[in-house]
């Protein structure tokens, strides 16, 4: 059996944001029983800045989806931000997941005739805010990632990078605990990948929890923290600095 390697690091925080213990997720297949998950113990903190690695199979995202609610485990126990998802049903879960949860997926997701406005307030459409009310939210968060000057613009009027900051955007804009990114520059040149990094590392700067799933070892250097999987197991979870993604080049800077 593969024992995880713990983590070392000291968090900013002591609020623990997430809790996972003894999760197991299997799949039936027909006759044939997936462990996609196999025993997973994860504790997360409040504006720590995680990457979650590993090979295709490994589980981490399956891991992904269920630590953003979109997956229920097969046995085990899941905390969000104190509250205990086992038992929430799933009205309570869809709850959680748009009031705690802000998602960026490797492909954007934006709607095509909508511009970049309607797009950021597509999480608010069922809240009770106000059409104006939800407008002014949009800007705001359209400012932070550094789209003030694009706002009317649609996804193909948009270059590759500012459909991401429109994507942020949009998962920003519930102010949620924690941002969850998924492959987040897949697609995306090498430019305009670390021009997204680099807004990912002010928002981690400006307090933002964010846990993002990467296959790339310079785009998990960003994080504070690395979780290596394998086999629906985590085999190493360690600070940036001790694992073996990590590396200096030219004169100590950090890619």
């Amino acid at each position: 059996m593969v024992q995880q390697e713990q983590s070392t690091i000291q968090p900013k925080s002591n609020k623990v944001i997430i809790r996972l213990h003894d999760i197991i997720r299997i799949y039936r297949m027909g006759s044939e029983s997936i462990h996609a998950l196999d025993g997973v113990d994860l504790d997360v903190y409040e504006n720590e800045y995680v990457a979650i690695m590993g090979q295709s199979g490994s589980g981490k995202s399956t891991l992904m989806n269920l630590i953003g609610c979109l997956d229920r485990a097969t046995s085990g126990y899941y905390e969000l931000d104190g509250k205990d998802t086992t038992k929430m049903g799933n009205g309570a879960l869809a709850h959680a997941r748009n009031e705690k949860i802000g998602f960026v997926f490797q492909s954007f997701e934006l709607l095509p005739r909508a511009n970049a406005i309607r797009n950021v307030e597509l999480p608010l459409v069922y809240s009770r805010q106000a059409v104006w009310a939800r407008g002014q939210m949009a800007r705001k968060a359209l400012e932070r990632v550094g789209l003030g000057e694009r706002m009317h613009h649609r996804p193909n009027q948009l270059s590759g990078g500012e459909k991401q900051r429109v994507a942020v955007a949009r998962a920003l804009i519930n102010n949620p605990s924690i941002l969850l990114a998924d492959e987040p520059t897949g697609n995306l040149d090498s430019k305009t990948s670390k021009e997204i990094l680099a807004l990912f590392d002010r928002l981690h700067q400006e307090g933002q929890t964010i846990i993002m799933v990467t296959h790339e070892s310079d785009v998990a250097c960003h994080a504070n923290r690395i979780v290596r999987m394998l086999d629906g197991k985590i085999v190493s979870d360690l600070p940036t600095e001790q694992d073996p993604a990590y590396e200096f080049r030219h004169g100590g800077q950090r890619l």
